[in-house]
């Protein structure tokens, strides 16, 4: 295909910038696919991240709660506690922050709609990354006695609450550019692949303070850092 028609198809801004970092035409579209294939190799061991992230975090806080349903229980529970209450400081208005209770209610009214039972299973299935990273925010943190952290049984001394939502933030914007096919192989203007290989490290880490037997598992599922080398030949 003929790099005008390219252009045409994904728009001149977007690829005029793989073009701009490369100076050649044939390595732009190389570069784009080799941008590709990195985004790609990252789908199983982000998906593994999540799901195990939010099944241990489900199991802490069942336990926590004495209350396997403690996610659809717990919108009159913590997710609405005063101390969540804050003063606007533009406007003076008192305001609350129900983040965590708002996307309960909107997985329950999608799930409704779908004509299926409301469970606590589908709702914690339709929590993103954002919902669970929030989860050690330091004000739903302090309201849930510190729990969340249980979640990585094998963490560095040097590592807590603040430091887990540090990487988890940077993994969840990560991952949301790979899902908005956007360019992880640049930093502004130039090439470089600085950012995929943190988050590659970040998840790495994350599976194996959760549980060192987790990264070896998906050993095999892993090419991220192949692709990486190969689109460094470009």
């Amino acid at each position: 295909m003929k790099f005008s028609k390219i252009q045409t198809y994904l728009s001149a801004p977007r690829i005029n910038r793989y073009l701009d970092a490369t100076g050649n035409k044939a390595k732009a579209i190389r570069l784009y696919k080799a941008n590709l294939k990195i985004a790609q190799a990252f789908h199983p061991i982000l998906g593994v991240t999540e799901v195990v992230l939010k099944n241990k975090i489900n199991t802490i806080l069942s336990s926590h709660f004495s209350d396997p349903n403690w996610i659809i229980n717990q919108k009159s529970g913590f997710m609405s506690a005063a101390s969540l209450q804050y003063v606007y400081k533009k406007t003076g208005a008192i305001k609350t922050n129900d983040y965590l209770k708002q996307e309960v209610q909107k997985a329950e009214r999608r799930i409704k709609k779908s004509g299926t039972k409301i469970t606590s299973g589908k709702i914690i299935a339709e929590q993103s990354l954002g919902f669970w990273s929030s989860l050690f925010e330091v004000h739903h943190y302090k309201l849930l006695s510190g729990q969340p952290i249980k979640t990585f049984e094998n963490l560095p001394p040097s590592y807590g609450r603040k430091e887990i939502l540090t990487d988890l933030n940077f993994i969840r914007r990560f991952r949301n550019r790979i899902n908005h096919n956007e360019p992880i192989c640049f930093t502004n203007n130039t090439i470089n692949f600085d950012e995929s290989e943190n988050a590659h490290k970040s998840l790495k880490e994350l599976l194996c303070w959760i549980d060192p037997q987790l990264l070896k598992w998906i050993t095999d599922l892993d090419c991220i850092q192949t692709q990486i080398i190969n689109a460094k030949k470009i």
